[in-house]
């Protein structure tokens, strides 16, 4: 059984991640962090607490490491986490991504180990491939920043849509240049978009919602975001300063291990989850 806590909007909301998670020790008073403890790492469920949850059964003990993991459904409240120290480090995002956060809110977060890659798709209730579209169809996109780009991105190299020349990760639907079917785009928050399925013609999930709808990126996407030289990576991340953490650097090794490696292909054998070390 996994050791995890899940933690929701709601809770946080309700003060709980601040009472609940500052006894873990991850921050001291001083601002440096206890390496004495466990390694407390924030995660989303699947498939990152659970290739984390292999590394803590199998490997961690070996190697030294104590390591704790926390199961949070909501991924944009990891990055505060780590920032107040609620948790030592955290496992669930991209380059893109934690650029767009550091940006924005003035933090310094950094990467320390590339992972994993979940490949976005479209996917439908309603069709069958993306040349049924409707006119007019109703489409869902995730809502932040980076991974609405990344959205219209896949859409626009599925010859869906057309960007504009130069579009970069902050792309939205207005830097669509050519929208041959007249779609209408629903922006939702990332985790609401396998919900919206039965709400809209198809939806743009990211491969860890996919994965825990019981979506398949191989079986089930109607387009789905090439492997090859993709940066949307998942890596391992830190406050900065944290990165010679001798916890850190152990999990960083574990996290690209050859046990790693085949427990990823293994239990994502259809590619939805494909390792990138």
């Amino acid at each position: 059984m996994r050791n995890t806590v899940k933690l929701t909007t709601a809770v946080l909301a309700a003060g709980a991640l601040t009472l609940g998670l500052t006894a873990c020790g991850a921050d001291q008073s001083d601002g440096a962090s206890d390496t004495s403890g466990p390694l407390v790492v924030a995660a989303s469920p699947t498939p990152h607490a659970e290739i984390l949850d292999f590394v803590k059964d199998n490997l961690a003990k070996d190697a030294g490491l104590e390591l704790e993991v926390k199961e949070f459904s909501d991924y944009v409240l990891q990055n505060p986490a780590t920032e107040d120290g609620s948790v030592d480090a955290n496992y669930f995002q991209n380059q893109p991504y934690l650029d767009d956060y550091n940006k924005k809110n003035g933090t310094d977060i950094v990467p320390v180990v590339t992972v994993h890659l979940e490949p976005l798709g479209l996917y439908s209730n309603k069709v069958k491939s993306t040349d049924a579209l409707r006119n007019g169809a109703t489409v869902a996109v995730p809502n932040d920043t980076v991974n609405e780009a990344r959205a219209l991105k896949l859409l626009d190299a599925s010859g869906i849509i057309t960007l504009k020349d130069g579009v970069g990760t902050d792309a939205t639907p207005a830097d669509i240049a050519q929208n041959p079917k007249k779609l209408q785009f629903k922006e939702l928050e990332a985790a609401q978009t396998p919900r919206s399925l039965d709400d809209v013609d198809a939806a743009v999930i990211n491969g860890n919602y996919a994965l825990e709808a019981d979506l398949s990126p191989a079986d089930d996407a109607l387009t789905v975001e090439p492997a090859k030289n993709n940066p949307n990576g998942n890596f391992l991340a830190v406050k900065n300063g944290n990165e010679d953490d001798p916890r850190v650097k152990k999990l960083a090794k574990l996290l690209t291990s050859d046990e790693v490696r085949k427990f990823i292909e293994d239990k994502w054998s259809d590619g939805s989850v494909i390792p990138s070390f």
